[in-house]
């Protein structure tokens, strides 16, 4: 028990966190003072300078974005958890046995079943190999995920 850690550590993806955000930042600080320098010039100088820092800001945008993908990861787990909370709540069973044999998209799928036919449902996807829209077409009483990014 003693080598247990008390507190999580914070995660970092090292790529984007410690080389590519800081890469882009630096890039597209130093890119846009350069052409601020030579703006309003037509030469292949202030051009490059131009083109440098659009692609340097663009690139900043894309990688402040991936954040997005960092967001429905988190909406994943919780939806693996919501489902295994009802099934739990509706069967007295807990859904982690079954779990192994289910793909994240089945469980995604069974997310919108209703109350009355989701154990069934988890049965039925494990045995018959059933994907996310075979799933979607047997709910009868669809529960509309509208929180969903």
């Amino acid at each position: 028990m003693a080598d247990q850690p008390t507190k999580n550590k914070q995660m970092f993806y090292p790529w984007h966190h410690f080389v590519l955000l800081p890469a882009a930042l630096i890039l597209a600080i130093y890119g846009i003072r350069r052409y601020v320098n030579v703006a309003g010039n037509d030469d292949e100088i202030s051009r490059l300078w131009f083109t440098v820092m659009l692609l340097a800001v663009v690139g900043l945008g894309v990688l402040w974005m991936l954040r997005q993908h960092y967001a429905l990861e988190l909406q994943d787990r919780i939806i693996r958890l919501e489902v295994r909370q009802r099934y739990f709540e509706l069967t007295g069973q807990s859904l982690r046995p079954l779990e192994a044999q289910l793909t994240l998209s089945q469980i995604m799928g069974l997310r919108f079943a209703g109350d009355a036919e989701l154990p069934a449902l988890v049965q039925a996807a494990i045995k018959e190999k059933l994907s996310s829209k075979d799933i979607q077409a047997r709910i009868q009483d669809f529960q509309f995920d509208y929180l969903r990014v």
